[in-house]
């Protein structure tokens, strides 16, 4: 692969990876990888004292990857870190075309697969090292669900603020859903008008009230527009994970302690999820699979990595102790046996 300098700058680089769907349309993403600078000017995998595995991390809608602190926080652990724009976001968005938009969230299998493809190649990794995949708010859906129609591929899956349901219940999801549909059947990139609030951004970014700093045209304040069939494609995600994933591997969720709703800023925001029900997605979490972990952070914001130093040192710490107490703890029996 031709990997470039990347827009984070010297600890990363970057490359596009085509990839095509069941359906036959070839999409386009960017895979990111995060190298320390004394792996600069080489092509061999960086090589810590204990190299665990490698983890890849997906994105939320209207979003890209940027969190450098994370990437490190996963190689100071002894593993690789990835993370993929998935096609219609950040590095990979293209002129002329929808901003987030997917019309099916299984239309993100195909670019997921050629990242887990071109990892394994990047890294040229023994059998006995692990695979995990992680994501964020609806990355974090398309994680479980793309982890459930390819039972084997990966080890573990870490979710953040996952985005499993609508706020309140399946019934104010089936509601909705029964509105949305005929649009999405007959137009489905219709820009829906729907209340637009921009107090996430205001509580993360660094030309707002928050630390970090966003590139607007990858992470607009207002997000992308949400479109009749983007919003068809989610609401069929939460319907599969209400019925059972059924995933045989351990994961983790974590998410903020309380929500905070409305349409008018309020400074609980600040140390709060503005975005989802935490309560309706810890609910939601315990039909994953069989061995979820659920841990709720305090003073935590939707993405709980992006919250106060404070807040998302003990995220981390939380992270930590899940890895250590099953990513590196308890190698999969399939690796043991030696299979690919």
């Amino acid at each position: 692969m031709d990997w470039s300098a990347d827009i984070l700058g010297t600890d990363f680089q970057s490359c596009g990876i085509d990839a095509a769907g069941s359906d036959g349309v070839v999409r386009q993403a960017t895979l990111i990888r995060h190298r320390t600078a004394r792996d600069q000017g080489t092509d061999a995998p960086p090589t810590p004292t204990e190299r665990n595995g490698a983890v890849l991390f997906l994105h939320g809608w209207s979003d890209y990857f940027f969190n450098a602190e994370l990437a490190t926080f996963w190689t100071g652990l002894g593993y690789d870190f990835y993370a993929l724009d998935m096609h219609n976001h950040g590095r990979s968005l293209q002129s002329g075309t929808p901003g987030g938009y997917v019309a099916n969230l299984a239309d993100y299998d195909a670019e997921i697969n050629r990242a887990l493809e071109v990892i394994h190649h990047d890294r040229a990794a023994p059998p006995a090292v692990t695979m995990t995949l992680m994501g964020h708010s609806t990355g974090g859906l398309v994680a479980a669900l793309w982890a459930a129609r390819h039972p084997g591929k990966v080890d573990f899956l870490v979710l953040d603020s996952p985005w499993l349901e609508m706020h309140g219940s399946s019934l104010v999801r089936r509601a909705a859903h029964a509105m949305v549909a005929p649009i999405a059947k007959v137009r489905p990139e219709t820009v829906l008008r729907l209340p637009e609030r921009g107090f996430y951004f205001r509580s993360i970014s660094s030309t707002a009230e928050g630390e970090w700093l966003l590139d607007e045209k990858y992470r607009p304040p207002l997000a992308f527009p949400v479109r009749a069939g983007w919003l068809s494609a989610v609401f069929a995600g939460h319907s599969q994970v209400a019925r059972g994933l059924g995933l045989d591997i351990p994961v983790l969720v974590l998410t903020s302690s309380a929500s905070a709703n409305g349409m008018a800023w309020q400074e609980s925001m600040r140390r709060s999820d503005a975005v989802l029900d935490v309560g309706v997605i810890a609910l939601r979490a315990m039909a994953l699979g069989r061995t979820v972990t659920l841990e709720r952070i305090d003073g935590g914001l939707h993405d709980v990595f992006l919250s106060a130093p404070d807040v998302r040192q003990d995220a981390y710490s939380r992270l930590a102790r899940w890895v250590h107490g099953y990513m590196q703890a308890t190698m999969p029996a399939h690796r043991r046996e030696g299979d690919t």
